[in-house]
């Protein structure tokens, strides 16, 4: 779950930059939340991400046990380049890890979150 602080902004980027389907949404008026979920399929088949919004919190502090999500795809360069053609922000540019194979690439949201891509073929052999 991650915590953001417009939600609009947040749906908009994990669906429109990173092509994610936003699965379900709901509110709960007595708390003063919303939760928007997303993924790449029925959260019955994979993972999705939960997206929360605190009415009226328009920013977080992230401290420091937080590192980044990570998500494998097909085309590294094509998505990197994709994601650069809708407004996304690489802050890694795609290339492999100092001292291995693995290639690997860091997007932002608009919260700041950091979101690594992985090359599906290393995706299940770690990083190396």
């Amino acid at each position: 779950m991650l915590r953001v602080g417009n939600l609009d902004r947040s749906i908009a980027f994990y669906r429109d930059v990173l092509k994610m389907q936003l699965i379900r949404q709901s509110e709960n008026t007595e708390y003063q939340y919303t939760l928007a979920f997303l993924g790449y399929g029925n959260e019955s088949q994979g993972a999705v991400i939960e997206l929360t919004y605190n009415w009226g919190t328009e920013r977080y502090d992230h401290g420091n046990a937080f590192g980044h999500i990570a998500i494998g795809v097909d085309d590294l360069y094509g998505t990197c380049e994709a994601i650069r053609a809708a407004g996304g922000n690489i802050t890694r540019e795609p290339g492999p890890v100092k001292g291995g194979k693995t290639e690997i690439a860091f997007v932002e949201d608009p919260d700041g979150y950091k979101i690594e891509l992985i090359q599906m073929t290393h995706a299940g052999q770690g990083l190396g």
